[in-house]
């Protein structure tokens, strides 16, 4: 897929466990800040796979 290990993570957060969620955003904030941009896909040029999306960037 072309992501670095870290970039990608998932977690299960309820919706009454706040606490949770905003540790959760910070470990992941800070991960992904230690790595850095990712250049990965930035070596690529971008490519419009629909023409329509282009101008309207909507459907």
């Amino acid at each position: 897929m072309g992501l670095e290990p870290g970039r990608l993570q998932f977690s299960w957060v309820s919706s009454a466990e706040a606490i949770k969620f905003v540790d959760v955003v910070k470990e992941v904030t800070s991960i992904i800040r230690d790595l850095g941009p990712n250049t990965h896909f930035a070596k690529k040029p971008f490519e419009v796979v629909d023409k329509d999306l282009q101008t309207t960037g909507t459907e």
